[in-house]
Order: structure tokens, then C-alpha cells, then sequence
């Protein structure tokens, strides 16, 4: 079922398959690890993950030391890089989201346990498909590194692989230190570190985007569609223009005001905001009327209204300055390197 582009809907549309009276209990382990992994990547770039990472990076593979049980966990986990990102993120940047991390860090999972049961072709196999997707993403951060006027791609992959890279070291995180695998520890340590791209990252601000969006978790309207799902921040002023339409504007905007005063050093809920008063300025204050007296109250504060008032193309040549800069900065230190 998971062997196409919508391999995940199929798996999940089919949940029941892991009921059947006469599945052995390998046969279920199996079943069980194709449908955290269809949810986890149906749901992971969504406001609700499911919480199934520690199962596909480490516990389900845990639960056998049968090659012939194993072996099609992997063969799935390979089979994921090919499943559609459509209706489920907006994350893609230049073909690279962070979807590409996640199956990674499932397909490193797989490689672990496969040098620990002595199951090398296994390995090799899923060794090959880790560096062959670390050469991918370094040879298109490379190209936008390079390329005229592509600084907001290039820190949208800063971000990327970043996180893709934490994902990697996670999948590695159950491993059992052997003379197999710490040789391949070692190397994964070096190998895919992205250090400019991660450089650029810290340096930049865009470190204190990577929270997990739990202001806006109650805001039920924003998973009706997925018009609007979340972009990558803190670009997120497209995104305020389209849910300033919704009829429930007023629990977005508050969430989003919240959001803006609990996860501090973020800039993506202020664009947001500033994103739904430029769309239409009566509808913001419409909403802004019907919004909790706690968050009315922090819409007022001077230095809130100060950064929802800066325009879009301000910040955005603010963020362009600070790519360049920092590329420029850490391009001559790895080549004085």
C-alpha cells in the first residue's frame, strides 16, 4: 500500500488491516510501523503532530531481531521519500522541506538496528539513501547560496536543513554503540553537518522560529483546510492576509497576539498580524474588537503596534541584509578554514 505518492492516505484509510484476527504478531509490528509512520508524516508539519517519533526512529524497530520482519520496515521507510507533501505543508523550499529530515531519521533508524542484527546489505542500502539525500540538499543549498536575489530561499533552507540535520542525529539517537555502528556515528558527525547553512541559521534569528506553534493548537478553523496551513517563518504575512478572511479571525488574531508575547524572540507571529491588518484594516479592528480582554489589551502594548505597523518589504530587505551578511561572514571563515 505504501509503495505510491499517496502510499500514506492508503495506509491510513486502511487502518483496520492491523485488527485481523489471523496477523501474527510480526505481521501487526509491521502493520503498527506503517501506520505511525503514515500519520507521522500526514500530520508532522501540521498545528497537531502526532507524537510517534521515538516509535519510527527507535522502539518499533526494537521489538524484533528478525531480518525477514525488519526488512520491509525499511522498505517502506525507503518508500516514504516518495510520498506526496500535497494538502498536508507549505514547508518546500526548493524541493527540500522538512519532510526530507523525517524520513531520514526513520530510514537512519532501520540502518542502526540492521548493523546490530549483522544484517549488512540492509544497511548498505539505507546508508546509501542518507548520503545520497545529504548530497541532494547541500547541492541546492549550494546553488541558492549562489544565486542572485534568493536570499529569503536561502534562509528558508537554512532553516530546513537545520532542523533536517537535528532529525538525522535523533534517528542515530537509539543506536547501541558497537564496532559496527560507532564507526558510522563518527562519520554521520562529520558528514551532512550543513555547518554554513546552520551558521547562518543561529546567526540570523531564525532560531527562535523553530517552535512548534502551540498558541495557535486551539484554533480549529486553521485545520479545516489547507489554504491554510502554516509557511516556513518568519515569513508569514501571505499567510495573515489569507486566515484575516476567515469568519473565526478573531480567535486567530488572538492566538497570534498571545503567541507573539509567550514564545519570545519570534518574529513570524508580529508578520502574521501585520499580514491581516494589511489586508483590510476595518476587518482588523472588527476583529481585534471581538477578541478576549487579555489579548485586547496586549494588541495595545506601543511596542506591538510598533512592529505590526513595519511593512512587509522592510522586513523582508531587513532579513535579505542579514543572509547576505552572514553568508558573506562564515563563507570566508570556512574558506580561511
Amino acid at each position: 500500500m505504501g509503495n505510491s505518492s499517496d502510499g500514506f492516505l492508503r495506509i491510513l484509510g486502511n487502518w483496520r488491516n492491523i485488527l485481523r484476527a489471523r496477523l501474527t504478531p510480526e505481521e501487526q509490528l509491521q502493520d503498527y510501523f506503517a501506520l505511525c509512520l503514515a500519520c507521522h508524516h500526514a500530520t508532522v508539519a501540521t498545528f497537531v503532530p502526532t507524537d510517534v517519533d521515538t516509535k519510527i526512529r527507535g522502539i518499533v524497530w526494537r521489538e524484533s531481531r528478525d531480518p525477514a520482519v525488519l526488512r520491509p520496515m525499511l522498505r517502506l521507510a525507503l518508500a516514504s521519500r516518495g510520498w506526496t507533501e500535497d494538502g498536508i505543508s507549505v514547508r518546500s523550499v526548493r524541493g527540500v522541506s522538512g519532510h526530507n529530515g523525517e524520513h531520514w531519521s526513520a530510514i537512519a533508524a532501520g540502518l542502526g538496528r540492521m548493523l546490530e542484527i549483522g544484517d549488512i546489505a540492509s544497511a548498505e542500502e539505507a546508508q546509501a539513501a542518507i548520503e545520497s539525500e545529504i548530497d541532494r540538499e547541500q547541492a541546492i543549498f549550494d546553488e541558492v547560496a549562489a544565486e542572485r536575489d534568493a536570499e529569503l530561499d536561502l534562509l528558508r533552507l537554512s532553516m530546513t536543513l537545520s532542523h533536517n540535520r537535528g532529525d538525522l542525529t535523533q534517528g542515530m539517537g537509539f543506536w547501541k554503540k558497537t564496532p559496527q555502528t560507532t564507526p558510522l556515528i563518527e562519520h554521520f558527525a562529520e558528514r551532512g553537518r550543513f555547518s554554513l547553512a546552520v551558521r547562518i541559521y543561529q546567526h540570523t534569528g531564525l532560531s527562535t522560529e523553530g517552535h512548534r506553534n502551540y498558541p495557535l493548537r486551539p484554533v480549529k478553523a486553521l485545520r479545516r483546510s489547507p489554504a491554510t496551513l502554516l509557511p516556513l517563518g518568519p515569513f508569514l504575512d501571505e499567510w495573515g492576509s489569507v486566515v484575516a478572511n476567515l469568519e473565526e479571525s478573531s480567535e486567530v488574531l488572538a492566538a497570534l497576539v498571545t503567541g507573539c508575547k509567550r514564545v519570545q524572540g519570534q518574529q513570524g507571529y508580529y508578520r502574521a498580524v501585520a499580514g491581516m491588518l494589511a489586508a483590510s484594516s476595518g476587518a482588523f479592528e472588527r476583529a481585534a474588537a471581538r477578541m478576549p480582554n487579555g489579548a485586547k489589551s496586549l494588541l495595545r502594548d506601543a511596542e506591538m503596534r510598533k512592529l505590526i505597523h513595519v511593512p512587509r518589504i522592510s522586513f523582508e530587505s531587513m532579513m535579505r541584509k542579514r543572509a547576505r551578511t552572514a553568508l558573506a561572514m562564515f563563507s570566508e571563515k570556512s574558506c580561511s578554514a
